[in-house]
This record gives structure tokens, sequence and C-alpha cells, in this order.
């Protein structure tokens, strides 16, 4: 039988009501605090694009007041992997692992579209091999890197050329596998992106671009930049900001591209941030299109909901990497992870 005195509970309780009214106003405090230390740490890739200017002159900073950190990483899919886990809040992916993490419920927002791949990736033909236009792919071989947007545009390329894609051979090769088989005669095409897709141009036709598959079949590729949607969300103002910088430095690169030259600061920093030679610059960067904010706030890409551009895309490729055994589920609706909210205000 337990004789403690009734008293003795109260006080107990009390102390209890106390720690826990002191544990929660401190964990309030905590969270205030560390929102007010707004910061960030952003994922990026080695991609040229006309942003890289905006990293090294710390206009993102300057924009939200935000202290940001930049990480580069690999891949797409350590960007996803980087947000799945809180390491990074906002990181720049392609369609495909994009895709493939929303299909895995990593909980992420496709906020901003960085580029159209557009005549970035496309499908060459290597000169003698009989090759002279996409029905003429039937029985041949094509090396490309399986599972990437280059093999989903290929396949999207024959499907509406009406060529079973069945009846054409295709060789999972990386980029420096393809350039090998192609320099050997063992490949009779591919459809890849630079640096490899200058060197096949040497002694190649171009089929079709990217950007043409994307007009003619409604399934664009592209680069994305997507956040938590817990970071998003909690920081709406920084993100509004952060797009607004995005949207003024592509205005800055299509307004003036001709001031982009490789002694231009601007292709200097770009070169300084994605490694590479700031010679080749301008001409990576001319194959890509850098979407407007009006075009990205419309139906086109972020905006028009399950019919928006982006989440078509996103839809399609979901599709192509089940097939392909990269991801098992699939979304019903693909464009609950679009938010075309920040480029809708920046297009104001």
């Amino acid at each position: 039988m337990n004789h403690t005195p009734a008293s003795v509970f109260v006080r107990h309780a009390v102390r209890a009501v106390a720690f826990v009214a002191a544990v929660t106003s401190f964990a309030s405090f905590a969270s205030a605090a560390h929102a007010e230390t707004r910061e960030v740490v952003i994922g990026y890739q080695d991609m040229v694009v006309p942003w890289r200017y905006a990293q090294v002159t710390g206009a993102v900073e300057k924009a939200t007041g935000y202290k940001v950190t930049y990480r580069k990483l690999g891949s797409g899919a350590d960007v996803v992997r980087a947000l799945a886990s809180g390491s990074i809040q906002l990181g720049e992916a392609g369609s495909s692992p994009i895709a493939a993490g929303l299909s895995q419920g990593v909980d992420l927002s496709l906020f901003w579209i960085l580029d159209n791949i557009n005549d970035a990736e496309a499908l060459v033909a290597r000169d003698g091999s009989g090759v002279s236009k996409l029905t003429d792919l039937k029985g041949k071989t094509i090396g490309l890197p399986f599972v990437s947007t280059s093999h989903f545009h290929a396949l999207v390329a024959l499907q509406q050329a009406g060529v079973d894609p069945s009846t054409v051979k295709i060789l999972n090769l990386r980029p420096p596998e393809v350039a090998a088989a192609w320099q050997r005669g063992n490949i009779d095409a591919t459809y890849i992106w630079d640096p490899v897709l200058a060197k096949v141009k040497q002694n190649g036709k171009v089929l079709i671009t990217s950007g043409e598959v994307a007009k003619e079949s409604g399934k664009a590729t592209f680069d994305g930049f997507v956040a938590s949607r817990k970071f998003e969300q909690d920081n709406a103002e920084f993100m509004t900001g952060l797009v607004k910088v995005l949207a003024a430095t592509d205005a800055q690169y299509r307004d003036h591209k001709t001031a982009w030259t490789a002694e231009s600061k601007e292709v200097q920093a770009v070169a300084q941030e994605s490694g590479a030679a700031a010679a080749d610059v301008p001409a990576s960067l001319s194959l890509y299109a850098f979407p407007t904010a009006a075009e990205q706030a419309s139906p086109t890409w972020l905006g028009g909901g399950k019919q928006s551009g982006a989440a078509k895309s996103l839809a399609a490729t979901a599709a192509f990497l089940k097939t392909q055994g990269t991801i098992q589920n699939l979304l019903p609706d693909y464009s609950t992870a679009v938010n075309p909210r920040y480029v809708q205000q920046a297009a104001r």
C-alpha cells in the first residue's frame, strides 16, 4: 500500500507541469532561435547554367538576408537523397531523379525550371551507317546511358516515328564508352550530351534533339530546382527572393548573350562553379533553353495543375523508370509536387 501523503503528489504534479512548461518554452525558444539564424544549404551539380554567376556574386544572400551554403553533389540522385535526409534544403536535379524521388516518397516540391534540356541532348546517326532518318534505325544499334533523360527521349522519338523500340538494338553505354564505340564503328547512332555530343556531331547527322522531341510529344526533359516541402512552407519569403534572383540571372543571360564571352566575369563564374572550361561555356549555354518566369508560370511548365508540362513530364518519366525497374510505384498525380506559386509572383 502507498502511504505517500496527497500533498507530495500535488508538489510532484506542480513540478511536472512546471518542467513540461519549461521544456515547451525552451523548444519554442530553440525553434525561434533556429528560424532567426536564417540559414540554408543548397545542393548543386556541375550543370552549365547562368545562375552559377549568382552563386559566385552572393546574389541570393543579398536578396534574402539568409546565410547560404552551397554543396556540390555528384548527381541528381545524390541531391534527392540529401533532401530526403535533411542535409540540404534545396537542390538541383534532372527530371528523371526528381520523378524517381517523388515515386519513392520523398517529400519535395519542384518550384523552378533551371533549364529545358532542349538541344543539349540529341540523337545522332554516324556517317556511313545508312541512317538518315528515324525510321532507318530499325535493325540498327544505338548506344546510350540507360535510365537517363536521353534514354527516355530515344524511346519517345522512336515511338513517335512509328518504330518499335524492340526492333532496335539499344546498348547501355556510359558517355566515354559511347565515344569509343562510335570511333570503332560499333554503333550506328547515339543519344547523348556534351562533351561527347560535340565529338559525334563531327562525323554524324543530328536526327532529332530533345527540344524537338518535347515539342512533338509534349514530354520535355529538364533540370529543375526542388525544395524540401517543409522548408519551402516555412520560408516562403526566402523562396520568393531566390526565384527572383534566378529569373533575373536567366534574363541577364537571355538579353545579353553576346556579352557572355569566355573572358566575361559571368562566364568565368559559371566555369568556376561548374568545372567547365570557360572557352566551352558559351556554346554549352546556347544548347539549353532557359524559360522566363512568365513561361514557367504558364501551363507550359509549372502552371496548370495536372496538365502542366512539368507534371506530365514527371509522370511520363516515372512510367518509363518503372518499365526499367528503377522504381516500383507510380503516383496517381505528380502535379501535387509542382508549385508555380513563386514563379507566378516573380512574373508579376
